[in-house]
């Protein structure tokens, strides 16, 4: 009789660039014989499930609601109520730092795995994991020198750059070590827009979390050697395995928030080699209407061929349906711009056409291309929003020069 699979709980953070990564990766576990349950908030898995419902090709991945090409997709509360506004970051920190270790606790119990998966930005949950005798891999999604950063923030505490609560201490850059791009105490994860008690809130969270790291066998982040061979050599437990690619080798869905609108990808077919804009915010961001209408008008007034994600919720109260439909029927014509409300993005990344990447700088950045990519690298154009990204761009321009910012 042969043996069960070995059972792991892949636990992401909910949000789509960490969503991603680890489905990612789920389809490798899978591949190498793994049994896997997803844990998604509920939020996070209606939008997964919708979106795949309302494509073709994922419509079939997916088996009385829960199974997804032999990943068991799983949900539990995100400790908010069905009114709470979820793009206040502060309330969903808190929310989520409450709720969901108990929860992931209630679940472990049940499903008897033998290890947790688990995104570093859910290191609360290693705790429950180390109680109940759950082995645990920590996932990093984005760079090594990322996560490094982070785990110097305990020295740069005593070396005076920060308080005991975050609040920077001194202004300026520091370099958390030699080889290492510089950074600013104004940029740190925490540094979120508001109150400063949701500065608080956060900073408690990004610490917590990076201590849990300690509780893991193994630290593995979605970089590779070549991208970033200073960081791995000052952080040598910190393990390559990206970048991380299933939609575009494997063909296989990646938990998306949002059904992807493949007609891009022919549109992109019908431009020259890197002559087309590509600008997305991923799935947090929002603009007001003013930052809305002067980034339309600014991709309008570049004069060059444009794709724009837009999401249905990118944009805050108070933008006019009439002036945005005329927008897009104006910068449709003969192809000069494209807007879709979400799209395959590591395709529209690798595809030939492309030659500007306008992000917010978030997970995004490391979603690469591939072989192709790496060959013939994207400009980068970057906006930051909350203070995470900020981090990435660090890092970012340290690997293509200060003028990719």
């Amino acid at each position: 009789m042969a043996a069960a699979a070995p059972h792991v709980m892949v636990l992401p953070f909910p949000a789509q660039g960490h969503v991603t990564p680890l489905m990612e990766l789920s389809h490798r576990l899978v591949q190498h014989g793994l049994e896997v349950t997803f844990v998604c908030t509920e939020p996070i898995y209606a939008l997964v499930i919708d979106a795949l419902r309302q494509t073709t090709d994922g419509a079939k991945g997916v088996v009385g609601g829960d199974a997804l090409d032999g990943i068991r997709l799983v949900s539990i509360p995100d400790g908010l109520a069905d009114g709470d506004d979820r793009r206040d970051l502060c309330k969903f920190l808190d929310g989520v730092s409450r709720c969901i270790p108990g929860y992931v606790e209630e679940l472990m119990r049940k499903t008897k795995v033998k290890w947790l998966v688990g995104d570093a930005n859910m290191g609360l949950c290693f705790e429950v994991a180390k109680k109940l005798g759950v082995r645990v891999a920590c996932v990093f999604p984005a760079s090594a020198a990322g996560l490094g950063t982070l785990l110097r923030v305990p020295q740069l505490i005593e070396d005076g750059f920060f308080d005991d609560n975050g609040v920077p201490k001194r202004r300026g850059a520091f370099e958390v070590a030699p080889n290492m791009p510089p950074m600013y105490t104004s940029h740190m994860p925490w540094s979120i827009d508001g109150a400063p008690e949701g500065q608080q809130v956060s900073f408690r969270l990004v610490s917590r979390n990076t201590q849990a790291t300690s509780l893991a066998e193994i630290i593995v982040c979605n970089s590779f050697l070549d991208a970033e061979t200073a960081a791995f050599e000052l952080f040598p437990d910190i393990v390559p395995i990206g970048p991380l690619y299933a939609d575009h080798e494997l063909r296989k869905p990646v938990g998306q928030f949002l059904p992807e609108d493949t007609a891009c990808l022919e549109w992109l077919d019908a431009h020259p080699d890197r002559s087309v804009v590509y600008v997305a915010f991923g799935s947090f961001t929002i603009f007001d209407p003013r930052q809305f209408r002067e980034l339309a008008e600014g991709l309008e007034l570049a004069g060059r061929p444009f794709l724009w994600v837009v999401r249905p919720d990118f944009t805050s109260d108070g933008l006019s349906k009439d002036w945005f439909d005329e927008f897009q029927s104006r910068v449709a014509v003969n192809g000069k711009g494209m807007i879709v409300s979400w799209c395959p993005q590591q395709q529209v990344l690798a595809h030939r056409a492309v030659a500007c990447f306008v992000s917010h700088c978030g997970l995004e950045l490391y979603d690469g291309g591939g072989e192709e990519r790496r060959a013939s690298p994207v400009l980068a154009v970057l906006r930051g929003s909350v203070r995470e990204p900020e981090l990435h761009l660090r890092h970012l321009e340290d690997r293509l020069g200060s003028d990719s910012r």
